[in-house]
């Protein structure tokens, strides 16, 4: 059973989330807060499997709890919801260890979906959300360096192509078939992609591979 915390200050909000999440026969809701510190002070009492974290809250915004949450080392994940005016925060909260970010206006299936795929360790990198994003706050990315460079410098040219293929938010099946190679040895690939570049997930690959240029 997946257990998912809701930080949001909109009571209205919570409760349609707590619906859905609750319609769901493998996953429920463990709590609900208002901001961000709260959200903190709930994950360190209980088991919390993925944190449903608004970034605009009082108190504590969601950048700084998904910070604190990251930092206590424990594998609960802060999925990000998110809408178009709001983007700059949500690369903060990326950077700061989230998982992912959906928007708001997410169809319920995509939600709950999300939420599964974050449970699991995987990262929600969709290519319509997440490619129109991170154009749309490009300029806020770091420009690459010959500290990134060198950091790339460790990678197999086939890592390298998967990376690519990340970075334009592909899932495990089409890198498979884009480049020809079973679904297990793209796992095997990513897995080394992570360890060789200190990435979190995949979130954290998609952003490494934009400051450094690669598109």
């Amino acid at each position: 059973m997946i257990r998912v915390l809701l930080a949001d200050d909109q009571a209205l909000v919570r409760s349609g989330f707590r619906m859905l999440i609750d319609s769901a026969d493998d996953m429920t809701c463990v709590g609900e807060v208002e901001n961000g510190r709260d959200a903190v002070a709930l994950v360190k009492t209980r088991p919390v499997d993925v944190v449903l974290m608004d970034i605009r809250m009082p108190i504590m915004d969601g950048t700084e709890a998904t910070r604190q949450i990251a930092a206590l080392g424990l594998d609960t994940k802060v999925l990000v919801l998110t809408t178009f005016d709001l983007d700059e925060y949500v690369f903060a909260a990326i950077r700061n260890g989230a998982s992912g970010f959906l928007l708001k206006d997410a169809l319920p299936d995509e939600l709950l979906g999300a939420i599964r795929a974050v449970a699991e360790g995987d990262a929600v990198v969709a290519p319509s959300t997440t490619r129109r994003l991170l154009d749309h706050f490009a300029d806020l990315l770091p420009q690459a360096g010959a500290k990134q460079d060198d950091r790339l410098a460790v990678l197999t040219e086939r890592e390298r192509e998967v990376l690519v293929e990340v970075a334009r938010g592909s899932n495990n099946q089409e890198i498979s078939q884009h480049l020809y190679m079973a679904e297990g040895t793209v796992k095997t690939h990513i897995g080394r992609l992570l360890s060789k570049l200190g990435a979190r997930d995949r979130v954290g690959l998609v952003l490494i591979a934009h400051e450094a240029g690669i598109q």
